[in-house]
């Protein structure tokens, strides 16, 4: 060990922090906006802001969703319908279409084709005209799919960041002796020790949130991590699906043939009410139909979330052709499933109600800030071993100027390219083809060109540019919403469109925030003067 536990615990928890804190900080940008995911795809499809108006019943948005349903895919495998919420009040449908055709002659047929439409559930009006967009999905997938590389792969990643991440918490709990006390001390222009207090009273600002955000990120994939334990158990009994079927029911086989009989689908309006009632007066979220008109059809009734903090939700199992019940799953779910499942639910919060959602966010941009103040802190310790040959005509050494690079490209960087997301998502053609790719390319494009400069030339005037340019694509957003849509401020606070409104007005704030960021960025501090002539960063 070190000269001693704590002094091991402070090497510890500067190492675990710094290697992987560069993913960490995106993982903990995506997953703090992707609270609000659906407001985000919300947003981002100004074709569908008037359906936002007075609550419809479920019975109604459901019938107009299964017509539409038999008139585009009366023949599909699979219908999943997606019922409207206060946060995304269109119905959502996915559909199962034919087998692709094989790529050549003698190969096998690809795996079906999933299509998707929306509607109106007041009017049924299908919204062909909503622009194509991934929209908060995509900052949702980004958080533990990291996007353009197997997810599989991307998935080992963030769990092998976030066990750093919860290390360097355990770590710097163990290090900080006066953590509570340092947690109301700020020294403003105090070099090290300003960057030094920013970091722990960020990181005890929301210190129970971020042992729980991260102790439950590793939990929700936990079966990937570690699988061995129901590989041993269930390998004489069909293997690790029989395991999850017999954990999480999902109200029916998952394996069940047509029986190629036409049969007419009866109406799902008196299931809808039977569910409810089982569920005490709880709304229901899904609706996936299995074969329908067949007469081996199925139809599978999922709780709405936000009844439970659990993740886990039980479905009723009808008969798609009588109506008749045939089976419930999860009304009782054992002891084990239900710690997983509550976990899970905490890590994604979906039960959460507005004032609870908005501190889970404001606690997440406290980890963001947490994991940016830890990165610039070791490179202002690093820098101050190089002063004096600084001061002599020398130059920093090539791994604190990769530090350098690396904490502007990501940290000035991931603005950027947030901002550059929603901007494309209004300034693209609406009907151009792979539309919603497109908006994720400009996503990297940004982010690329902002963290390639930042490499180049991590000075302190670069950190202010970005800044700059980060607050200008944020600050700027209302205006482009004012510009290119009918729901500008005026209209949707009028109306009552709060999350189009609230997807503005956040937008501007972090805007100001960065802006007041860039004008910090543009002042050099007085120890740094020497650093500062010697091509330092940010951090000085």
């Amino acid at each position: 060990m070190k000269e001693g536990f704590r002094q091991s615990m402070a090497w510890l928890h500067t190492w675990s922090g710094l290697l992987v804190g560069w993913v960490l900080f995106l993982v903990f940008t995506a997953g703090t906006a992707a609270y609000y995911r659906d407001e985000i795809t919300f947003w981002m499809k100004p074709e569908l802001h008037q359906a936002l108006g007075q609550p419809v019943p479920q019975a109604q948005a459901l019938a107009h969703a299964v017509d539409l349903m038999q008139r585009r895919a009366p023949d599909s495998s699979r219908w999943f319908i997606t019922l409207p919420t206060a946060r995304e009040p269109t119905v959502r449908m996915f559909w199962s279409g034919p087998p692709q055709p094989p790529a050549a002659p003698g190969e096998k047929r690809r795996r079906q084709r999933f299509e998707n439409a929306e509607l109106d559930p007041a009017s049924g009006q299908a919204a062909s005209a909503a622009r194509a967009t991934r929209g908060g999905e995509f900052i949702y997938r980004l958080h533990f799919d990291l996007h353009y590389m197997p997810a599989i792969w991307a998935r080992w990643i963030v769990g092998f960041c976030a066990m750093f991440m919860l290390v360097a918490i355990v770590s710097g709990i163990v290090t900080h002796k006066r953590i509570f006390k340092d947690f109301f001390t700020f020294r403003p222009k105090k070099g090290q020790r300003s960057w030094l207090d920013a970091h722990n009273a960020t990181a005890v600002l929301a210190l129970p949130y971020h042992l729980m955000i991260t102790y439950t990120g590793l939990v929700t994939l936990m079966f990937m991590y570690m699988p061995w334990g129901p590989q041993a158990a269930y390998q004489d009994r069909g293997g690790i699906d029989s395991f999850f079927a017999e954990v999480f029911p999902s109200g029916g086989p998952r394996d069940a043939k047509a029986s190629g009989q036409r049969a007419a689908l009866a109406p799902l309006a008196p299931m809808l009410a039977q569910a409810s009632a089982h569920w005490d007066g709880a709304a229901a979220g899904r609706v996936v139909v299995n074969h329908p008109n067949d007469a081996a059809a199925t139809v599978s009734i999922s709780r709405q979330e936000g009844r439970s903090m659990s993740q886990n939700q039980p479905s009723m199992l009808f008969d798609g052709v009588t109506g008749t019940l045939l089976s419930t799953a999860g009304d009782q779910t054992g002891p084990a499933a239900e710690t997983r499942g509550v976990l899970y639910g905490l890590h994604i919060a979906r039960f959460s109600n507005p004032l609870l959602r908005a501190l889970f966010f404001l606690s997440g941009l406290a980890g963001c800030l947490m994991v940016a103040t830890g990165l610039l802190l070791w490179a202002v310790k690093e820098r101050q071993k190089y002063a004096k040959v600084v001061k002599h005509g020398g130059r920093i050494g090539f791994g604190l100027r990769l530090v350098d690079g690396l904490n502007l490209g990501t940290l000035a960087g991931v603005p950027i390219a947030f901002g550059a997301y929603f901007w494309a998502n209004r300034l693209l053609p609406v009907g151009i083809d792979e539309r919603a790719a497109a908006e994720i390319r400009w996503f990297f494009i940004a982010w690329g060109v902002a963290a390639l400069a930042g490499l180049a030339r991590p000075t302190r005037r670069m950190w202010q540019l970005q800044l700059g340019v980060g607050a200008l694509l944020f600050a700027a957003i209302p205006l482009l919403n004012a510009l290119t849509t009918r729901t500008h401020l005026g209209v949707s606070l009028r109306e009552g469109l709060w999350s189009v409104a609230g997807f503005d007005l956040v937008s501007l704030a972090l805007g100001l925030a960065l802006a007041a960021a860039a004008l910090l960025a543009g002042k050099p501090r007085p120890r740094a003067k020497a650093a500062a002539a010697g091509n330092a960063g940010l951090a000085s």
